[in-house]
This record gives structure tokens, C-alpha cells and sequence, in this order.
């Protein structure tokens, strides 16, 4: 039995086109910490959206998708500690390249308690 209760992480709630990156971009507040950058928005309530982001500083394709996939793991095993009516763009740091999972989810966890984000 899986200990984690909603683990998919849905199509529908990816934060896809350039406009609604911006939108979250503007609008919202930045929490950084040494592994990743937290942009949030309070959006309606219960169609929260979460987009994840690699600038090309990072390195070659292969290190961004990496260190996308790590805070997109991140993410979907800690949804359900994540209230829903909030936008939310996750975006990496030089330090998120070479780390693994488990201080990645400690970062995301940190940004998410001190933006008030935690249920």
C-alpha cells in the first residue's frame, strides 16, 4: 500500500503557456531558498495550477529536465500537503543540479511553510 494518498500528478493542473507563467510571474509573491525559487498566486478556490521551470544557466537540456523532474517529484508527493486555491510556478537553482531527491523535497517544503501554503 502506497503511504502517499494522491500521488498523480494531473495533466490538468500544469501550468502550461507562456501567458500563464507571466501572469504568476507579475502577480505573484517569490519565496527563494538555495535550491529553487516559489512563485505564488492565490488563484480560485480548488483550481490551483503548478508549473515548473529550468533556466538555461543550469546547463544542456539534459541537466534542466533533471532538475525539472526533481521538483516535479517534489511537488506530487507532497500535494496533499498543499492547500489548492494557489498558482504556483517552481523554478531551479545552480544548487538543485547536483542534489538529490531528498534535499530537494526539504527546499520545496521550506519555500511552501514560509509562503503559508501548508494545510
Amino acid at each position: 500500500m502506497n503511504k502517499y494518498p494522491k500521488c498523480k500528478l494531473s495533466k490538468k493542473i500544469k501550468l502550461k503557456n507562456n501567458t500563464n507563467f507571466q501572469a504568476v510571474y507579475k502577480a505573484g509573491r517569490s519565496f527563494a531558498n538555495k535550491m529553487a525559487v516559489l512563485y505564488v498566486m492565490p488563484a480560485e478556490a480548488g483550481k490551483g495550477h503548478i508549473g515548473f521551470a529550468a533556466g538555461k544557466r543550469l546547463g544542456c537540456a539534459v541537466v534542466r529536465n533533471r532538475v525539472k523532474r526533481l521538483l516535479r517529484e517534489a511537488y506530487r508527493l507532497n500535494q496533499h500537503r498543499i492547500r489548492l486555491d494557489y498558482d504556483l510556478i517552481l523554478v531551479g537553482r545552480q544548487r538543485a543540479v547536483g542534489a538529490d531527491y531528498a534535499s530537494v523535497a526539504k527546499a520545496f517544503l521550506d519555500l511552501c511553510s514560509r509562503s503559508h501554503i501548508l494545510k
